[in-house]
């Protein structure tokens, strides 16, 4: 409440205290938010200093973000994928509670789309990608090249202009479920391949995107984006794929099978085709290809738990992958904090999923101050996480939030 730094010593008077008082300004105002129980993020630091404009930042970029939610629609390409829990929920409740709405939308609309998109308008897209993109012609041939990039381009233009026409800042999509299944039928209408590279590209401009149906991952990925915006290092969906066992430091490699956002890539993407032999389409498929840059960051996650939503938290440090040169997937490879026991052991006790919203410049203070406001629960796993301690938090919380239930 006071513009100065430092109390005038020579000149302080009775005045000078009445117009720069904390009694009523501050601890006033705090006591009566308090007995309202109104929920609230409290700086404490002269308005001036790096750490406390950090602080009002953080909260600032927060608040975007929650805003931004309660505009954010999800289309569902698709279902969540069959026999995985994770991926699903109750969706009145997360709008209810965290303001995203939710909605299928089958993918034969889709495919109207995509069949009305032109040669010149993929031919135009794809020029915009040997600008962007290193262009990398492996096993699959100019020719099968070529044409798996002109579709992909053709998948892009169709869901862009569906999240464009339905006003949704997010989606999903389905391995399982591409449009029309017979390739080989001549009225054929599906995408011949999984839509990755549009779902890359899509999510550098900050649409939200999960996989296999996963739409919480989706809505969580567009508000990240949307937090991180202005910041230097980028932010991706990731997936916790496989492990590396080592003596030294043992590790998780982060990918999926194709959509891994480019914002953090250490380098310029290669525009890469490759078969592959998961889902319905098996078929040779257009990717961006590269590794992710090092440092530390953040991975989150939320959770459906019955009762409530949870955010989950990780810290995380990125390190240098060796060469995978038989695995052309966008990829990063990151310790958990603490240890690679601790964390990844807290995250499953917590009920993490293995889907994330990763970002090297959104801390853990970003995501708990976008808990305070949506009243959710928030758990962190840290450098100073301890399992016995972990356990016990969420035990407390449990009971928290059933009692709170109870008494509500």
């Amino acid at each position: 409440t006071q513009y100065n730094a430092e109390l005038p010593w020579d000149s302080i008077d009775m005045d000078f205290m009445n117009l720069n008082q904390s009694a009523h300004g501050d601890i006033e105002f705090g006591h009566i938010c308090t007995r309202m129980r109104v929920p609230r993020k409290v700086v404490v630091g002269y308005w001036k200093s790096e750490e406390a404009q950090k602080q009002i930042a953080t909260w600032a970029r927060v608040a975007a973000g929650v805003a931004d939610a309660h505009n954010v629609r999800c289309l569902m390409f698709g279902m969540n994928m069959n026999n995985v829990a994770v991926t699903d929920g109750d969706r009145v409740e997360f709008e209810q509670r965290m303001g995203y709405h939710v909605d299928y939308y089958p993918v034969s609309s889709l495919m109207e789309y995509f069949k009305k998109v032109t040669d010149a308008e993929a031919d135009a897209l794809v020029e915009e990608y040997k600008k962007e993109y290193t262009i990398k012609i492996d096993e699959s041939g100019e020719e099968v090249y070529w044409e798996k990039v002109k579709n992909a381009a053709k998948a892009e233009i169709a869901l862009r202009r569906v999240l464009k026409d339905e006003g949704a800042l997010a989606f999903t999509t389905n391995f399982d479920d591409l449009g029309d299944a017979d390739v080989n039928d001549p009225n054929f209408c599906g995408f011949d391949q999984i839509p990755g590279l549009a779902s890359q590209r899509l999510m550098a401009e900050g649409y939200g995107f999960g996989a296999e149906g996963d739409w919480k991952t989706a809505c969580l990925y567009r508000t990240l984006w949307v937090m991180n915006q202005g910041l230097e290092k980028g932010c991706s969906f990731l997936e916790d794929y496989t492990l590396n066992f080592a003596e030294d430091r043992t590790s998780s490699l982060q990918s999926h099978m194709l959509e891994v956002c480019p914002l953090i890539a250490s380098d310029k993407p290669k525009l890469e085709v490759h078969f592959l032999g998961i889902g319905i389409r098996k078929s040779q498929t257009a990717r961006l290809v590269f590794t992710s840059k090092t440092g530390k960051g953040v991975k989150a996650t939320v959770v459906d738990l019955g009762n409530r939503f949870r955010l989950i938290a990780s810290e995380v440090e990125c390190i240098e992958p060796k060469a995978m040169p038989k695995l052309p997937v966008a990829s990063a490879l990151w310790v958990p904090q603490p240890t690679f026991e601790i964390g990844a052991g807290a995250w499953i006790l917590a009920g993490g999923t293995h889907h994330s919203a990763f970002s090297y410049d959104i801390t853990a203070e970003y995501w708990e101050d976008f808990c305070e406001i949506l009243n959710i629960e928030f758990v962190n796993i840290d450098k100073n996480t301890t399992i016995s301690n972990f356990k016990q938090q969420l035990r407390n919380n449990e009971i928290y939030y059933m009692l709170g239930k109870a008494l509500r």
